[in-house]
């Protein structure tokens, strides 16, 4: 059960001050290469008082140049995978770890995810969700490990679509690891892997 604490004006207020952080942070390291392609961070978007989360690694091309996350071909397949278990994406909050893209779409940098991590571990306190389900590797790694479950961590394709009962502040969430849904571009076998791995976010609405 969430604490009740901040109103909807306490958590948009709390969540823009992680934004214009973001945008003046010159100390990260991605910051010059976003001033030179002339795009934006992308922080996150939807509900501020979401039940889940979804958490990517880092913005790929059309989120930096539309500053929104998974707006691209991945967004479109977690549009679908979303549907396909009937949860309204307005109803959850998707955000990445790191808020710049990596040059060429590369995967983010252990001092990158040090950089930006704080934001998001901020995001999570402030909106306070239930379920926070990692997107891709680094996400898991990052998560599993924030919430003391490192000692559990196994390849993805061990552990993707398994449920982590853990604690935060606010109380007991649970932690899903699952696919990226970027390798389902590629991918059918993938795609109906996370189709099936959906199905576990079903059971929790």
């Amino acid at each position: 059960m969430k604490a009740e604490k901040n109103s909807t004006d306490e958590r948009h207020i709390l969540l823009k001050q992680i934004k214009d952080e973001v945008l003046n942070l010159t100390s990260s390291p991605l910051y010059a290469e976003r001033v030179k392609n002339k795009v934006s961070p992308v922080i996150g978007e939807g509900n501020h008082f979401a039940k889940f989360m979804f958490v990517g690694e880092a913005p790929g091309r059309n989120e930096a140049a539309t500053g929104r996350p998974f707006c691209g071909r991945a967004g479109k397949i977690l549009d679908e995978l979303l549907a396909s278990v009937e949860i309204p994406r307005q109803d959850v909050y998707v955000t990445n770890i790191v808020k710049d893209r990596p040059p060429f779409n590369r995967d983010p940098l252990p001092e990158e995810i040090d950089s930006y991590g704080p934001f998001l571990d901020r995001q999570i306190e402030i909106i306070e969700p239930e379920v926070i389900v990692s997107l891709g590797r680094f996400s898991m790694t990052y998560i599993m490990k924030k919430f003391d479950l490192d000692f559990l961590l196994e390849p993805i394709s061990r552990i993707h679509g398994k449920i982590f009962d853990t604690k935060t502040t606010y109380g007991e969430i649970k932690i899903i690891p699952l696919y990226h849904p970027a390798v389902a571009i590629y991918n059918n076998k993938t795609k109906d892997t996370l189709l099936e791995d959906f199905k576990v976010l079903k059971n929790l609405v």
